[in-house]
């Protein structure tokens, strides 16, 4: 399903928010990647976590080094990731080929608005370097948490559907259009 963005200007220099920075991965954030993808609270919404011990032994030294991967960091430490990507082998049509928002946070880091900041700043990102995109994201209709900063992000419904097991919400925010 993943897929490059296309010809956008990678790494760009770190983006501050009000609390936040997104920047590239490096390798001191490997281990925080190992905490995310074995984390079960992590992936309650997302099939489950993975074995830590598989991702300490096949995680590369600097993970997710991929145009528009970002680390979102506070105070200087690692508290998540927001992954923008090509959905070029999506399941839904609907969802083909736009870019598709993703993003993991550790539990500590909560119920605080950090996701939706992140977000936010990478999709005004990606506005400045595709204009025009539009952008989907697909949560489980369960994950009530992640509704809410699709509603937040200007994501519109487009579809539920089963998958995995469950219910799926599959949401478009359509393409920002400059004022000109």
């Amino acid at each position: 399903m993943d897929a490059e963005l296309g010809s956008v200007t990678w790494p760009p220099a770190p983006i501050r928010t009000e609390r936040l920075v997104l920047r590239a991965s490096e390798g001191r954030d490997r281990a925080v990647f190992v905490e995310l993808l074995a984390s079960p609270e992590v992936h309650t919404y997302l099939g489950g976590p993975r074995d830590r011990g598989e991702l300490e032994r096949e995680l590369p030294e600097v993970p997710e080094q991929r145009a528009g991967s970002f680390v979102a960091e506070l105070d200087g430490e690692m508290i998540g990731c927001v992954l923008l990507r090509r959905a070029t082998g999506h399941r839904r049509p609907a969802a083909a080929g736009k870019a598709d928002l993703g993003y993991l946070f550790l539990p500590r880091a909560w119920g605080r608005g950090y996701a939706t900041e992140a977000c936010a700043a990478a999709l005004d990102w990606l506005d400045g370097e595709l204009p025009g995109e539009p952008v989907v994201l697909t949560t489980r209709s369960a994950n009530v948490a992640s509704m809410r900063l699709a509603e937040k992000l200007g994501f519109g419904e487009v579809e539920r559907f089963e998958a995995w097991d469950a219910e799926q919400w599959l949401g478009l925010r359509p393409p920002v259009t400059s004022a000109a």
